[in-house]
C-alpha cells in the first residue's frame, strides 16, 4: 500500500482498552486449566497489563472508535491464492524452508496442526468479504519461486526499485501474470537495505505500476532485520537498549533465528492486509486511502490475551524457554501478531483465553 508504514510501536493505538487486574487473574487461572496437544508448554505473560479502561472482556484492541469499513474494492477470494516468492539476496535453504513452512501452514490440512494453529489464525482473515459476499480464500500455496542471488538491482532498494525486482522476476523466471489470485512476495536478505527500512517500516504492500512492471498486480515486500534492526522489526525477540530493565526482556524465538522469526510475523501482517485490501480500496479504517489503517495495523504488538498498552499478552513458552502462540506444519511453532476480527470487533487470535 502507498505510504504504508509498518511502524513498530511498543504502545498499541491510543484508543486500545486494556484488561482489569481481575480479568488478568482469571486469564491466568484459565491458562492453567487449558490443555494443549503438547506436554512441554506453559502459558506465559511477560508482563501483566495495567488497570482496566473498560468493562468489556474483549479488551484486546476493542474500541468503538475503530471505523473499519469496506470501500467496495476486491478481496482475494479466488482459491487458491498463489504466492510467487522472490528471494532477493543470499538465503540459506533452512531459512527458505522456515518461511515456506509458515505460508503452507495457513491452508487447511488433512492432518491439521495442533491448536492454536496458523490455519485457525487465518480463519479471521477469511471472514472478510467483497461486495458479492465472497470470502477471502482460506487456501494459500507457494506457486513459484525465483532467486535473485546476484542482487540484480543492487544492495539498496527504493520503493520503486522493489517493483523493478518484480519486473525482472516476471521476465526472467517462469512467473505468470496472475491478476486475479496472485501475490508477489519479495523477501530481502539481511544485507540488503531498503528505503525507510528500520527507520519507518519493516514491510509494506501495494500493487505494481503498469509503467514499471507492465501489469497491475498485488505485491508485498518484507526485509530480514536480523543484522540491521532486530530491536525494531523483530520485537519481542530483541528489545531496544533504552528499555533496560523496565520491560519484559527479549523473548527466545521459537525457531532460534531472531531475524527470521521476527520476519514471519511481518509476513503474516502483510499477507492479511494484502488479501483484504489488495488494491487499497477494500477494507481499511480512515478516510485517506494513501494512508489507510488496515486489519494488521489495528493489532500491532498484540500476541495474546491481556495484550494492550505496550504488553504483548499471554503467549506460550516451552521447556526450553522459547515463546510462541501458534503451531504450524512439520511441528513448527510461530509467534504471530493478532489481527482485527470483523465478528467480535476486536483483535483476535487462536490462542485467546477469553
Amino acid at each position: 500500500m502507498p505510504l504504508h508504514h509498518f511502524i513498530f510501536s511498543f504502545l498499541t493505538l491510543a484508543f486500545c482498552a486494556t484488561s482489569s487486574v481481575a480479568a488478568a487473574a482469571a486469564a491466568a487461572a484459565a491458562s492453567k486449566e487449558q490443555t494443549l496437544n503438547t506436554q512441554d508448554a506453559e502459558f506465559f505473560n511477560p508482563k501483566l497489563p495495567p488497570r482496566t479502561l473498560s468493562s468489556s472482556k474483549r479488551f484486546e484492541g476493542s474500541s468503538n472508535l475503530v471505523d473499519l469499513r469496506y470501500h467496495m474494492g476486491p478481496v482475494l477470494s479466488s482459491s487458491p491464492i498463489n504466492i510467487y516468492l522472490i528471494w532477493y539476496g543470499r538465503w540459506s535453504l533452512s531459512q527458505k524452508l522456515l518461511i515456506k513452512d509458515f505460508i503452507t501452514s495457513i491452508s487447511p490440512s488433512a492432518t491439521p496442526s495442533p491448536s492454536p494453529s496458523v490455519s485457525e489464525w487465518w480463519k479471521t482473515v477469511s471472514l472478510y468479504t467483497d461486495q458479492t459476499g465472497a470470502n477471502v480464500s482460506r487456501t494459500l500455496v507457494v506457486a513459484k519461486e525465483h532467486s535473485d542471488a546476484r542482487y540484480s538491482h543492487g544492495y539498496h532498494l527504493t520503493r520503486l526499485s522493489v517493483q523493478q525486482v518484480i519486473a525482472t522476476a516476471v521476465k526472467a523466471a517462469p512467473f505468470p501474470v496472475d491478476h486475479r489470485n496472485g501475490i508477489y512476495l519479495i523477501l530481502t536478505s539481511h544485507d540488503v537495505t531498503v528505503q525507510d527500512f528500520c527507520r519507518a517500516v519493516c514491510g509494506f504492500h501495494y500493487f505494481t505500476f503498469p509503467s514499471m512492471v507492465g501489469y497491475t498486480m498485488p505485491y508485498a515486500w518484507i526485509g530480514n532485520s536480523g543484522k540491521q534492526c532486530p530491536e525494531v522489526c523483530a520485537y519481542p525477540f530483541a528489545v531496544p537498549g533504552y528499555m533496560g530493565g523496565g520491560g519484559p526482556g527479549a523473548l527466545l524465538p521459537p525457531n532460534g533465528d531472531v531475524g527470521l522469526d521476527g520476519m514471519i510475523s511481518v509476513i503474516a501482517h502483510e499477507l492479511a492486509e494484502l488479501t483484504t485490501n489488495p488494491l487499497v480500496n477494500a477494507w481499511y479504517a480512515g478516510e485517506d486511502p494513501t494512508a489507510p489503517t488496515e486489519i494488521g495495523d489495528l493489532c500491532e504488538g498484540l500476541y495474546g490475551t491481556g495484550g494492550g498498552g505496550g504488553y504483548i499478552g499471554q503467549v506460550i513458552r516451552d521447556r526450553k524457554g522459547r515463546t510462541y502462540n501458534m503451531n504450524g506444519n512439520k511441528g513448527r511453532k510461530f509467534l504471530v501478531q493478532w489481527i482485527w476480527s470483523p465478528a467480535v470487533k476486536a483483535c483476535a487470535g487462536p490462542n485467546a483465553l477469553d
